[in-house]
């Protein structure tokens, strides 16, 4: 039977990112994706243009139908826009025995806001501690500690910051500095430096996504979190690679690369 993989995010109508992006890489991955739809955009290579938040009771019925009948070997969280849903997937989450990849999504490739900011206490008190690792990038560590990361040398600081809430890993992206694209994963104790070639490719939307669901896949899989991140930092750099124009803005990465990438030229 195939690894059983949950996403709890948003709609992205456009398919880049979000629910969307999260189920090709699952897919692409080899494991099953299941679904729990917090949000609904209207959403292209433009920006965002309008969100709708489903209420609480049907995110969590979408939750417990999936759990309580197929099950879950890991759970991934993305867009919770409001401190209720914020609340009530830290409770599920919290009381599912699986590991959990919490993506703290604070705004878009656009700059859009996803998260309220009267969310951003309950993400810091209820779901940051029931992470098994949490992958903010630069912008989602400032919102969420105040630590302004400007230079690799201050990815430490901004990671210990993240591990004051209580993750049990976090993966501090670096994608947004220059040079070389630099993470670093830690738990406190052990330190992994991920690096990677910076790509030439603004078709870069759905990236954040895409790492969380892939480490998700690969815990699901039963590797330890240093390989399923490795593992993960693989699979989106060429993904990257690969990201592809679409409409009049920022196209997405390719999810399917590794999968097509041996008959492209059929």
């Amino acid at each position: 039977m195939k690894p059983l993989v949950l996403t709890v995010a948003g709609s992205d109508s456009g398919g880049g990112a979000g629910i969307q992006a999260d189920l090709k890489t699952m897919l692409a991955l080899g494991v099953h994706g299941m679904s729990v739809v917090t949000a609904v955009t209207a959403q292209n290579s433009l920006g965002v243009q309008g969100a709708w938040e489903l209420p609480v009771a049907a995110v969590r019925a979408q939750y417990r139908s999936v759990v309580d009948d197929i099950g879950v070997q890991a759970v991934k969280t993305g867009m919770l826009s409001s401190a209720e849903l914020v609340e009530a997937v830290a409770e599920l989450v919290g009381a599912t025995d699986a590991p959990a990849v919490i993506d703290p999504v604070g705004v878009s490739k656009h700059g859009d806001p996803l998260l309220a900011s009267s969310a951003l206490d309950s993400v810091r008190r209820l779901l940051l501690p029931v992470a098994t690792v949490a992958t903010p990038n630069l912008d989602e560590v400032a919102q969420l500690t105040g630590v302004r990361v400007e230079s690799e040398s201050q990815l430490r600081q901004a990671a210990e910051a993240v591990l004051s809430y209580g993750p049990r890993w976090v993966l501090v992206k670096g994608g947004h500095l220059s040079g070389d694209a630099v993470d670093l994963l830690t738990d406190g104790t052990a330190e992994h430096w991920l690096r990677a070639p910076r790509h030439d490719n603004r078709h870069t939307h759905g990236t954040g996504c895409t790492l969380a669901s892939a480490i998700a896949a690969q815990l699901a899989k039963g590797r330890s979190v240093p390989e399923a991140v490795t593992a993960a930092k693989e699979y989106v750099t060429g993904a990257i690679a690969a990201g592809f124009a679409l409409g009049g803005g920022i196209g997405p990465v390719d999810h399917g690369w590794a999968l097509t990438r041996d008959t492209s030229g059929a």
